[in-house]
């Protein structure tokens, strides 16, 4: 009943707090709320809740851990709430298209995407005596990260991190393994092709030529070769200070094969949804007022489908042997719809670019290492995917407003790649920094946990991990590249 009244009281507050300023906006705003641009009209306020959702998930499994395990959603819903309401009342149409938007079309192919490749991925077994020494460990890592730019971060991620963990259940320090399993699998190895992550993706639609990305195979094999080299003596340094052997006898060794692999089929239906609805035009729908294309939807309801299909063919021991359970996707759902709901007002700023409140951020970006920088750090903490198409769009504007966008992108490849560069790689790498940066972070943590893993907390893993060893990488590739 305390927790109950604590949550109304702080309700209370953080929303009459948070609707002053968005009303006293509303008062010299009157009429066609449809019609207004939000992102020039809100405030730096309205970004204080994205803020409020972020801070929870960091201190809330800190210093009330069974509180959060049993209420992360609604603490979700009350930011989301906070919010919306206020913007919904005072913008009506508006807001209301703005939610719209970022649920219908990025909050929902997001999360299909999440739970299609999270359920085909969880009834693949590997099994056999594999054990979890340094260099073991480090092949699993460079085969996850090749296989990241492929089948996509997530896909990658979700294939590899149980056996990884299972083969390193007796080992005492397995924290520091899986965040650089995070760094490498589920971000930085996104980044050859667009099927690797969602910003390239998005490049790929808006006229960027589906290998261009390979121009960030410089980039990717000097940080990811650093950070293995790391990860390869932290690993050897843990082991041998340990001193513990796995307990396996000659006679139970087993030989490593893969369970499931049919399971591969529906992957590769997945990855191929992606590519086909970036290749085809097959019109538009309107779903509430939001214009999503016909092959989207298609795209969304094919990966179910896979899903679905994976589900019923796999059977139900293959997925407990697998340790399989839905609560990783269930915290991610429902964490993920209050930050991107959280979000739009940050999104909406950014888009808005020099007549936002945000404007003088947008103005101070101009130099190649400026949008690697910018952009990564955005991408750190925001969706990289939107993140990324602010900075494509005002590069382009930069140097080439008032042309087609397909000429402009041919003539920003040909005359200005550098630029295309650091926003690709900025998007894609810095996606580490946070267990938000990327979807297949936060995933990967809670499999983890769920393992008996301990893992740092929000502040624990930039401060402890990000910092410590992404930065000075991302500093040198500064350097050398921009």
């Amino acid at each position: 009943m305390r927790h109950k009244n604590l949550i109304l009281f702080l309700f209370l507050v953080v929303f009459f707090a948070l609707s002053f300023p968005v009303f006293a906006a509303e008062n010299s705003h009157q009429g066609a709320h449809e019609h207004i641009n939000l992102g020039e009209i809100l405030s730096l306020y309205s970004i204080l809740p994205f803020v409020g959702i972020l801070l929870s998930i960091a201190l809330f499994p800190l210093f009330a851990p069974e509180f959060w395990h049993h209420h992360f959603g609604k603490v979700s819903a009350f930011w989301a709430i906070v919010i919306a309401v206020p913007l919904l009342i005072a913008y009506k149409g508006a807001a209301l298209h703005s939610f719209l938007h970022i649920i219908l079309a990025d909050y929902v192919p997001f999360i299909i995407l999440l739970w299609g490749l999270f359920t085909i991925s969880g009834g693949i077994l590997l099994k056999g005596s594999l054990v979890g020494t340094p260099k073991v460990n480090t092949i699993m890592i460079i085969i996850g990260t090749a296989l990241a730019s492929w089948m996509g971060t997530t896909g990658a991620a979700m294939l590899l991190i149980r056996p990884f963990l299972r083969a390193n259940n007796y080992r005492k320090n397995r924290a520091f393994m899986v965040v650089f399993f995070i760094f490498l699998v589920a971000n930085i190895g996104g980044s050859l092709t667009p099927v690797g992550d969602p910003p390239l993706f998005l490049g790929f639609l808006h006229g960027v030529p589906f290998f261009w990305t390979f121009a960030l195979l410089p980039h990717m094999l000097l940080t990811v070769l650093i950070l293995l080299a790391v990860y390869f003596a932290l690993d050897t340094y843990y082991y041998k200070k340990e001193g513990v052997k796995p307990q396996i006898d000659e006679g139970e060794k087993e030989p490593i094969r893969l369970v499931g692999s049919f399971n591969f089929i529906f992957l590769a239906g997945v990855v191929g949804s992606v590519i086909i609805s970036g290749l085809v035009d097959w019109g538009e729908v309107n779903t509430l007022g939001i214009h999503r294309s016909i092959q989207e939807w298609a795209r969304d309801g094919f990966i179910i489908l896979m899903g679905i299909l994976s589900l019923i063919f796999t059977s139900t021991k293959l997925r407990e042997e697998n340790e399989f359970t839905w609560f990783p996707i269930k915290e991610v759902a429902y964490l993920f719809a209050g930050i991107f709901i959280t979000m739009t007002p940050c999104l909406l700023l950014l888009l808005a670019g020099t007549k936002g409140a945000l404007g003088f951020l947008i103005c101070a970006v101009k130099e190649p290492y400026h949008y690697f920088w910018i952009t990564g750090i955005l991408s750190s903490f925001l969706d990289n995917a939107p993140t990324y198409l602010t900075f494509f769009s005002s590069v382009l504007g930069k140097f080439y407003s008032g042309i087609p966008e397909s000429i402009a992108v041919s003539k920003l490849i040909a005359e200005n790649p550098i630029y295309l560069t650091a926003i690709s790689a900025g998007a894609v790498f810095f996606g580490a920094n946070t267990y938000i940066g990327n979807a297949p972070n936060f995933m990967v943590r809670s499999i983890a946990e769920e393992a008996g893993t301990p893992m740092p907390s929000f502040f624990g893993y930039m401060l402890k991990y990000s910092i410590v060893f992404l930065f000075p990488v991302f500093i040198l590739v500064t350097f050398i590249f921009f």
